[in-house]
């Protein structure tokens, strides 16, 4: 009978390791706090030109997006149109995605070295299954 993944190594292990694995990962995941900072009149991208800075808001990425969006209705094979309409999309994707902040919710030293444990420890054993197990040399 063939073990963990077609392997010799241990199926045991590999649901040990597999549940040790979830549930460190899950407990390191439910402590990240997700914040965004995006609105309509926030600056996401930002050049300096003239002796001054300027910023480009998502509010003024609507504008080419609407252009884009008028143009292909009117003409569906219009390429500019669809270029306007995608890159403004792609602008406007890239500017929520930089706004998002990650932080670690605050917490004991015990807790973080239990959930690190878990999931490090787990991915070890998980991994250490799917090796083929060492046959006792007779």
């Amino acid at each position: 009978m063939r073990g963990a993944g077609g392997t010799s190594g241990g199926i045991g292990q590999f649901f040990i390791g597999l549940f040790m694995m979830c549930g460190g990962f899950y407990m390191l995941l439910n402590d990240v706090i997700v914040q965004s900072s995006f609105g309509m009149g926030m600056g996401l991208y930002g050049f300096a030109a003239m002796g001054g800075y300027y910023s480009i808001t998502s509010g003024m990425i609507m504008i080419p997006f609407i252009l884009g969006v008028g143009m292909i209705f009117y003409n569906i094979k219009n390429l500019l149109g669809w270029l306007l309409a995608i890159g403004s999309l792609a602008a406007l994707l890239f500017g929520v995605i930089s706004s998002i902040h990650f932080s670690l919710r605050s917490m004991s030293l015990f807790d973080l070295i239990v959930i690190l444990v878990l999931a490090v420890g787990g991915l070890g054993l998980f991994l250490r299954s799917l090796q083929e197990a060492k046959q006792a040399e007779s």
